[in-house]
């Protein structure tokens, strides 16, 4: 999909949690099944690795659209920078496509983060810049700040936590959602109405909820896997449709207390 400029894949590979091995072992198989979009960040602990799979791959470094995250304490002063040429370094590339502030950090002034970020893409370190976990409030924040077009939010986004506020600002933006954690850690998976959707279509719920997020507009989802046949599954959701009954269902399912990833801390006032 497009969003301010930036052609991003509707599908990418997040690599949180997983290990070292694991992404030398997955990565190199996603590229093979057709996956284009990468996800790291540093605080992953596994931009080595990932630079390492994707070498080691044979795909070519511009067919990648790689997406890395600057963490919270790198933010002040030459930090930021220094932390970003570290993440090049490893991942054996002269640039990202993308370079999300990872979470809001209010010991940084957010003008300071938001004029880091820029001049990293000002020197032609990344390509595109944009923001993870905040609210619709600090992106309106971060927008007006920023030089540089701001070409999404990554948040947690997935059928029992409803994100209709800040998928409207960013839409309303020209900007894209990109979700993780879409299988909830896990619960989506045993949900009956799912289930019952995902057999008739003969998919898996993986699948439904997959299709589901880039069925709307504006969304881009990030799937993970650390098993090899899952790939092919994860990959295979852009030959079917939900219907608008089955897409308002799912909508149906969020709940107030839907929300997983909100670490004491970091977490802003969500929307």
């Amino acid at each position: 999909m497009s969003a301010q400029g930036a052609a991003i894949p509707a599908l990418g590979l997040g690599t949180f949690r997983m290990p070292g091995p694991d992404v030398l072992r997955i990565v190199p198989a996603a590229l093979a099944q057709g996956f284009r979009h990468l996800d790291t960040a540093q605080i992953y602990g596994n931009e080595a690795e990932l630079g390492e799979a994707i070498a080691a791959s044979g795909t070519p470094r511009g067919e990648i659209f790689l997406t890395t995250k600057v963490w919270v304490t790198n933010y002040a002063g030459a930090a930021f920078r220094a932390s970003v040429e570290e993440s090049l370094r490893k991942l054996r590339t002269d640039h990202v496509d993308l370079l999300l502030l990872h979470w809001p950090n209010e010991a940084v002034p957010l003008a300071e983060q938001i004029g880091a970020l820029n001049a990293v893409r000002q020197a032609g370190l990344v390509r595109h810049i944009g923001v993870s976990n905040f609210s619709t409030a600090l992106l309106a924040e971060a927008r007006r700040l920023s030089d540089a077009p701001l070409v999404t939010n990554q948040v947690e986004y997935h059928p029992y936590l409803d994100q209709g506020p800040v998928l409207g600002a960013l839409r309303q933006a020209g900007m894209a959602l990109t979700a993780y954690y879409a299988m909830a850690d896990g619960k989506v998976l045993q949900d009956p109405l799912l289930r019952d959707i995902a057999a008739r279509h003969g998919r898996s719920v993986a699948q439904v909820v997959l299709r589901w997020l880039v069925q709307q507009p504006g969304v881009v989802a990030l799937s993970k896997t650390a098993r090899p046949e899952r790939l092919a599954e994860n990959a295979a959701i852009f030959d079917f449709a939900l219907d608008a009954a089955e897409m308002a269902a799912i909508h149906a399912l969020a709940r107030p207390d839907g929300r997983i990833v909100s670490p004491e801390g970091l977490a802003p006032a969500w929307d």
